[in-house]
């Protein structure tokens, strides 16, 4: 394999400018171009120059509380009425339902869908599941889609099985694993600098893997690959997705816009148009939902999926299972317990499904990084983003104890 110093991408890229000093309109109003008045980020010659670390980065946290709606009974009054005219009284005349019928209502009432079980109920001879209806709480707030929740995530359980990715660097004559790590390395700064979703650079990743699968790429184009996935993703994800002019200006001007829009077709066109592609950090939010888990602790596992972006071994785990490794080693590295039947429930996956992949992502955290790679440890060292990149991974002895509590 070439050494480090023979792979380097002559990648180009603008990330000078502090992140405390750019606004978000700056990104939706303004396009950045080579004539750029004085004041503008200062452009770099090489994609190794960058640096991800970033000072008063101020924290716009949104939270979103469901609101538990009380239930309340309506008891019907059967009484008497007084008439003041004819002084009859009225009675409900309404039958009552039988005490059979009662009792059937109180056990389809307590069925659910089919889940972990508990101890055999004694009044109603059914067994009942122990996980947590954790859509419930917010079935009156309709922008959680709460209803559909369930529904949602087992579609997108079945749409992985379409995008399974298999080993493709070998038929790549031009490129390496080095390669991909460093152009990942820098997608990461673009999502940073242009405040994008955490989902747009997932699906980014994911599609520039895909096209790779598909087509022969060359290192010099392999920067456009990538920010023209990036500006796939975002139409696909962002309510207000930076414009051409932007990708162009972060490429150092190096392509020109035909160039840009001519590979946007070809992505598109060798992926046929479906670019709906499970990533791992929608489930991972919900994973972290169903667990109850806190900011922290989601950080925590946030981090460990998104170093796992750069590493070519990780491409054909599938989205979910990969999650809910990272967010079982994050409540391990917390000692918040371990899977609980509600996880297992909603994540489809038994605790002993998990443990091979968990091994491999407490080794992923105990590598030395990469000079060349630090973007996402950089970010992750912020207090943004609680310092989680600085939590020491698990004693390798520790979690081998804890993964035989599992089984």
């Amino acid at each position: 394999m070439p050494q480090a110093s023979e792979t380097k991408i002559p990648l180009h890229g603008s990330f000078g400018k502090e992140p405390s000093t750019i606004e978000k309109d700056d990104y939706i109003h303004i396009k950045r171009s080579p004539s750029s008045p004085q004041g503008a980020p200062k452009k770099r010659s090489a994609f190794e120059d960058l640096t991800n670390a970033k000072k008063g980065q101020d924290l716009v946290s949104k939270k979103k509380g469901g609101k538990t709606v009380g239930k309340k009974t309506q008891k019907s009054t059967v009484g008497q009425e007084t008439s003041k005219n004819n002084g009859n009284n009225l009675k409900s005349t309404r039958p009552k339902a039988s005490q059979e019928q009662q009792d059937n209502a109180v056990v389809q009432n307590k069925l659910k869908e089919p889940g972990p079980l508990e101890d055999v109920d004694e009044s109603t001879d059914i067994k009942l599941p122990v996980y947590d209806d954790v859509d419930e709480e917010n079935l009156s707030d309709p922008f959680l889609n709460a209803t559909y929740a369930n529904d949602i995530f087992s579609y997108m359980k079945e749409r992985e099985e379409k995008f399974v990715l298999k080993g493709y660097m070998q038929k790549q004559p031009d490129l390496n694993i080095e390669m991909r790590a460093i152009l990942v390395d820098w997608m990461v700064e673009v999502q940073e600098n242009f405040e994008l979703n955490h989902e747009t650079l997932y699906l980014a990743v994911k599609l520039v893997d895909h096209y790779l699968a598909m087509t022969v790429c060359m290192r010099e184009t392999l920067q456009l690959l990538g920010s023209t996935g990036i500006l796939i993703a975002a139409k696909f994800d962002e309510r207000c997705p930076p414009c051409v002019d932007d990708f162009l200006y972060i490429c150092d001007d190096a392509y020109q816009r035909e160039e840009l829009l001519s590979m946007e077709v070809n992505i598109l066109r060798t992926l046929k148009f479906d670019i709906n592609i499970p990533v791992a950090y929608r489930f991972l939010r919900r994973y972290a939902k169903c667990a109850r888990a806190n900011l922290e602790t989601l950080t925590l596992a946030r981090y460990i999926c998104e170093l796992t972006l750069q590493e070519y071994e990780f491409i054909w785990e599938s989205a979910s299972k990969l999650a809910a490794s990272c967010l079982l080693l994050a409540l391990k590295m917390k000692e918040l317990g371990g899977w609980t039947p509600t996880l297992e429930h909603y994540t489809g996956y038994p605790v002993t499904d998990l443990h091979s992949l968990m091994r491999r992502l407490n080794l992923l955290l105990y590598n030395k990084p990469d000079e060349k790679l630090k973007a996402v440890r950089y970010k992750y060292a912020h207090k943004v983003f609680f310092e989680v990149a600085k939590i020491p991974p698990m004693d390798v002895l520790k979690l081998e104890e804890q993964l035989k509590l599992d089984t």
